[in-house]
């Protein structure tokens, strides 16, 4: 039974009236809006800078894909909802446990929560680690769906609300390296709204494929969005109020001559502390290595035996390339993180460096001597937040007087617009 309003985390969620559509950009780190604005190509998007609204909002550290997505579906900072990177280190058995399964989601989605209020919900995602997490509790028995780009050639009305997707976007099955990944699950979306009975509350999440392999003004990224600006003035043609976010910036890491800067921590931590005495995880590896080489800006470092703590901190600090190096209890504080399975160390490079384990446990050959782009860090933490419509004056007050935060995004469009 419909009610006129409900609540997940603190934020109370009017009913939309009209649909919204929210789009996680990925990777979209805010220098691509200004390149693309100045080569002319997102017409839209500016328009909706100018007559909606625009601002720079922070993403959770580690500002990486997981952590971020599910905090933009749960209203929540990572110690809310529990994820907080791709792994995490079991102490008991020492092994890398994957963070992608929805049981270790300790919150509830604004999907789940507004479908139960009678909103018909739409969730579509690039990569499936994404999907079982952002669909967890979500009935796609009731006409909600959720499914991903990756598997699109898999769904069922069981598990995922909709038999067939390619033949529902009338498209192929994109490859997991191409731009056509994120475009389908846009495309999805604009089909979805082109329905008798649309959906009123739309999730897309896309891949951060482009952003990886070019850099703002390359010509491809330029293509790219605006590939994407055409497909946001359609979502907004049909109806819907459209919000602009994305899970984390990203950044260059290389030299002005194209090398790699890259840190291998753990090679550095077994020739002070001796091999297996510390055990580096890298939170950004997921099954597609070929974007970044699992490397990243943020790693968590677990010390063993009779390695003291401050006294590894002490050794990591002086290394080049790092920003921040922090314990257990201040990254979990500093971060709203979930103390529980944070790691002893949480180090971070600065802007140009990323970090890796040791030099034999990354394969390099997927970025085909191209320059490495990646994220993870606080440099990678500026993010686009971006609404077609206006904000109401309430709204625009509170957007004048707090740091936004990439989670705020369905609070805004759906409450905070006219």
């Amino acid at each position: 039974m419909a009610t006129n309003e409900t609540e997940l985390n603190g934020v109370t969620y009017k009913i939309p009236s009209a649909p919204v559509a929210v789009v996680c950009i990925d990777g979209s780190d805010p220098e691509y809006f200004t390149a693309a604005s100045k080569a002319g190509v997102i017409p839209n998007i500016e328009r909706y800078m100018r007559e909606g609204f625009a601002a720079t909002a922070h993403c959770v550290v580690p500002s990486f894909t997981c952590p971020n997505n599910m905090s933009i579906a749960t209203g929540s900072p990572p110690k809310v909802h529990g994820i907080s990177g791709n792994f995490y280190l079991d102490r008991e058995t020492g092994e890398a446990v994957v963070m992608t399964g929805p049981e270790l989601m300790r919150s509830r989605t604004i999907f789940d929560v507004l479908s139960k209020a009678g909103v018909k919900t739409m969730v579509v995602t690039a990569k499936d680690k994404l999907r079982k997490q952002l669909g967890k509790d979500l009935d796609v028995s009731n006409g909600n769906v959720c499914f991903s780009t990756q598997h699109a050639d898999q769904t069922t009305m069981e598990e995922n609300g909709i038999e067939d997707a390619l033949a529902f976007v009338g498209q192929p099955l994109p490859d997991m390296y191409s731009e056509e990944l994120s475009l389908f699950v846009l495309d999805a979306g604009i089909k979805a709204l082109e329905q008798n009975d649309p959906p009123k509350l739309l999730y897309l999440s896309l891949t951060d494929y482009v952003q990886h392999k070019y850099a703002p003004d390359h010509p491809k990224a330029l293509e790219f969005y605006k590939a994407l600006d055409d497909r946001f003035a359609r979502l907004e043609e049909l109806g819907a109020v459209v919000g602009l976010v994305a899970d984390h910036g990203m950044k260059d890491k290389c030299d002005k001559d194209g090398n790699y800067n890259i840190i291998y921590l753990q090679d550095l931590l077994d020739e002070r502390f001796g091999t297996g005495n510390t055990k580096v995880i890298c939170p950004i590896t997921d099954a597609f290595v070929g974007h970044h080489g699992s490397f990243g800006g943020f790693v968590r470092v677990h010390c063993f035996n009779d390695v003291n703590v401050k006294e590894a901190m002490d050794f990591i600090r002086p290394i080049k390339g790092v920003e921040e190096v922090l314990d257990r209890e201040n990254a979990a504080r500093t971060f709203d993180l979930p103390i529980d399975v944070e790691a002893d160390i949480v180090v971070i490079s600065n802007e140009n460096y990323c970090l890796g384990m040791g030099r034999d446990d990354h394969d390099i050959a997927g970025l085909n001597g191209e320059r490495l782009r990646t994220h993870g860090g606080i440099s990678e933490r500026d993010v686009p937040f971006v609404i077609s419509s206006p904000l109401n004056s309430d709204y625009s007050a509170r957007a004048q007087s707090e740091q936004l935060k990439n989670y705020q995004i369905f609070d805004y469009a759906i409450n905070g617009t006219a």
